[in-house]
């Protein structure tokens, strides 16, 4: 077999790819057909900026979904090749059964296969822990801006406490293994993580709070399916928190990934925290919220189902962009070799193995490199696209 040009190269990555055109395709077909009937996410395809935005994060959504079925990876990004060591893009295997499109790495393994698993850990972990990060800023937020007082001030100091400190600092302070050892993140975990739970037991609450047996089913239900996922969460077998039965754990995060799942929501969740309460203390002054207050609306309704709602356009913003933030943050972590396996295929570890011999072979680390760039690109053309449609709205 004859080693590929890049007009080859770019055609069997394309063909590689396809489960991801036709998933772009049907969504943006469907979106663009039904967009006035889907408020704010339908107004961002008036946007060019925001379309775009929004098909490069997709992009690499669908990369991550279908990479985690193996339906684009040709190898395994943890394999090894003999003879494929820094061998260049479009270079066939020795036995003929296919091609290391992007080349090999110094440990002749599939460049591409690597980018692409890189793309389910970023995606797995970026959009969920700023999710986290903001249920925990938005739970705390609201009363302190709308009740101020001591519990302002007292949130307030904290999260200045926190900011104190350089982000990346406090990052590798998390993720060292000394500080992993003393079990400290996994005792943060069982603190961040039952914040969703408040959350959504006091939004449903506040919206149900007349209708008690509609109240006492979504409540309860929502209750009991969240406690038994936060405990399975938290619980890790041979760790410091670990209680739980077999039978009653349904899945275990490894530990790793925990550890730096912990560190982006503890990071995050200041500044989210010093967002909302700066939007509340100015929405609280509106007529709506005075209105509701004369119908005797309780507090925690009205901070939920008449502030909140209306704050939704820079916390979408900032969402958008934190999601950003946190995947420099998870390929900075990656580069210098901290929080996930050495081997893990995460954009940053490979960006790191990849620079060792940049002069010489600069294929393996440029592929990842890129892919972060694209990714955070998109993320911040989607925010100004949603930036752009809010302040019309």
């Amino acid at each position: 077999m004859e080693p590929l040009s890049w007009g080859g190269i770019i055609i069997r990555m394309a063909v590689q790819f396809s489960p991801v055109w036709i998933a772009l395709v049907v969504v943006f077909g469907l979106s663009i057909t039904y967009k006035r009937r889907l408020g704010l996410y339908g107004k961002l395809f008036d946007s060019v900026i925001g379309m775009i935005g929004f098909a490069l994060v997709m992009f690499w959504v669908f990369t991550g979904i279908f990479a985690a079925f193996d339906m684009i990876i040709q190898h395994d990004p943890l394999s090894q090749v003999s003879g494929m060591k820094n061998k260049l893009p479009g270079t066939p295997l020795p036995d003929g059964s296919g091609y290391y499109l992007l080349g090999g790495d110094n440990l002749a393994r599939d460049v591409f296969s690597r980018m692409v698993a890189g793309s389910w850990i970023v995606i797995q972990i970026a959009p969920l822990a700023t999710l986290f990060a903001f249920m925990v800023g938005i739970t705390l937020g609201l009363p302190a801006g709308y009740f101020g007082g001591r519990l302002d001030t007292v949130l307030s100091f904290t999260s200045n406490l926190v900011l104190a400190f350089p982000v990346i600092l406090l990052f590798y302070l998390l993720v060292t293994p000394e500080i992993v050892e003393t079990g400290i993140p996994s005792y943060m975990a069982v603190v961040l993580f039952v914040f969703p739970l408040i959350f959504i037991a006091v939004l449903l609450n506040s919206r149900f709070h007349t209708q008690t047996a509609k109240r006492n089913l979504y409540v309860g239900g929502a209750l009991l399916v969240g406690l038994v996922l936060y405990l399975s969460l938290i619980n890790e077998q041979g760790s410091v928190i670990s209680f739980l039965p077999a039978w009653l754990d349904l899945f275990d995060v490894p530990g790793n990934l925990l550890v730096v799942f912990v560190s982006v929501v503890f990071v995050n969740s200041p500044t989210v925290f010093r967002i909302v309460r700066g939007l509340v203390l100015d929405i609280r002054t509106r007529d709506y919220v005075a209105a509701a207050q004369t119908r005797g609306e309780g507090p925690w309704y009205i901070m939920l189902w008449e502030i909140l709602p209306n704050a939704r356009g820079p916390l979408i913003v900032d969402f958008c962009l934190r999601i950003g933030y946190t995947t420099i943050l998870l390929g900075t972590l990656g580069f210098f070799g901290l929080g996930l396996e050495s081997e893990s295929p995460d954009w940053g570890s490979t960006i790191n193995d990849g620079r060792k011999l940049l002069s010489i072979y600069p294929h393996p680390a440029l592929p990842p490199a890129l892919a972060l760039m694209s990714l955070v690109l998109g993320l911040n053309l989607l925010a100004d696209g949603l930036r752009e449609e809010s302040l019309r709205d």
